[in-house]
């Protein structure tokens, strides 16, 4: 059995490292252009992201470009140059979304694989013949579509990749074809400057035609939160996603957001995939895992039922993100310092995690300890001195200069509290 890739969000270059240290085989991103996540987007230029196109490479990993939005016509010209500009950059595959597009990429960038994006809503076999035959090599499916339906596209068309979010964010309209941003704030959603308005507070009212009266709905103990959309969570069933032998990539939503949830969400998935075919999977614990993480309640959403029989995919209470745990420090790319992202305080034991198949070792001297406690690891510091040896009672976040580790440790590796 083929064995089927992870690919995590690449928001900016430290979380495409981040991502890729952790235990993804393959990202995806994007400069702002075309993109379907502008803001993201601004964190790469064509010179950083041609970066990280080479970084990524060199640790024999695959980066996949978002070329995403819906263009109008005064943009064509400049999608061509853009085109253009990305391919000779040699990234791994182009996400695209429209037919204009394929044909497009497929005359200026003839030698880069294509990818349609989940925009285009393949829910059948029909539609996914007809992109394969314009020359699509993968589709992400729509996040309305049923393993089941996944199976049948995979047995018509066999050699045509499949790749489903398992994880991250929900849009509220029909695989993100929404219009509420753009009507409220003129902020185009299919042109990658979503406002997220479905997060937003609403006040219902209720009108009376016949003398214009309008009464407001007094709210209940669910609030106003009526496109509030939970984030979606398939960690539990990834042993069934592989099992069906018909999905050739797991995809987590997330360029947005944190170092840590490109971390933790690629590595809680890691763990899934390898144990799977280790035949050890447990889902508990990678579910344990996620929960650390900001979100807004998490649902299974579709792939094992049909949208009728769901009745928790709505986060009614609060827009608001939770997690059990906060992000305390981030060990830098060399492993010889740490920045601080929580308050810490000496003599307070913060736990500890890795990237993805590195070992970590114990030590002790003035500066603080690292050491392993079941099967935990944690840091403890005796005192809190910046690299120029500057002594602090305390740090908190927000202080930008770089403090010193009683050792090194792995690359990006991170320190957490429980919130």
């Amino acid at each position: 059995m083929k064995k089927a890739e992870l690919l995590s969000p690449a928001g900016n270059f430290e979380k495409l490292k981040i991502a890729l240290a952790y235990g993804a085989d393959a990202v995806y991103g994007g400069v702002s252009h075309f993109s379907l996540r502008i803001r993201s987007g601004k964190e790469f230029d064509y010179d950083s992201f041609k970066e990280a196109i080479n970084y990524t490479h060199n640790k024999n990993k695959k980066i996949y470009v978002t070329v995403n939005g819906f263009p109008f016509n005064n943009q064509i010209e400049a999608l061509k140059k853009h085109l253009k500009t990305i391919s000779d950059m040699k990234p791994d595959a182009l996400i695209v979304s429209t037919p204009g597009v394929i044909s497009l990429a497929k005359d200026i960038a003839p030698h880069i694989p294509l990818h349609l994006s989940t925009q285009a809503n393949v829910l059948n076999y029909l539609d996914a013949k007809v992109y394969h035959d314009m020359g699509v090599e993968r589709i992400i499916t729509a996040r309305e579509v049923s393993l089941a339906d996944v199976k049948i596209i995979k047995e018509k068309i066999p050699d045509l990749e499949i790749e489903i979010f398992v994880h991250g964010s929900m849009c509220f309209a029909y695989s993100g074809r929404c219009l509420i941003s753009s009507m409220q704030s003129g902020r185009v959603p299919n042109r990658g400057s979503c406002a997220n308005d479905c997060r937003f507070d609403y006040e219902m009212y209720a009108k009376n035609p016949d003398d214009g009266t309008l009464f407001k709905l007094e709210e209940d103990e669910y609030g106003t939160h009526v496109m509030n959309a939970k984030d979606l969570n398939l960690i539990n069933h990834v042993d069934q996603i592989l099992e069906s032998g018909v999905v050739d990539s797991l995809k987590i939503e997330g360029r947005t957001k944190s170092p840590y949830y490109a971390a933790v969400s690629a590595r809680s998935y890691r763990m899934a995939i390898d144990d799977f075919y280790d035949k050890k999977f447990d889902a508990k614990k990678y579910e344990d895992e996620l929960l650390t993480t900001k979100h807004r309640g998490f649902s299974e959403n579709y792939l094992f039922s049909k949208p009728y029989e769901k009745h928790d995919t709505q986060n009614h209470f609060t827009a608001l993100s939770e997690g059990t745990y906060e992000v305390s420090g981030l060990v830098s790319e060399d492993g010889n310092s740490w920045m601080c992202k929580y308050k810490t305080l000496p003599y307070q034991k913060v736990e500890l995690i890795f990237p993805h198949d590195t070992t970590p070792k114990s030590c002790e001297n003035e500066i603080g300890r690292v050491f392993q406690e079941e099967n935990n690891w944690f840091i403890e510091f005796k005192k809190l001195e910046t690299i120029e040896g500057k002594e602090l009672s305390s740090v908190h976040s927000g202080y930008l200069v770089p403090l010193k580790l009683p050792c090194e440790l792995p690359s990006f590796s991170i320190m957490r509290q429980k919130a």
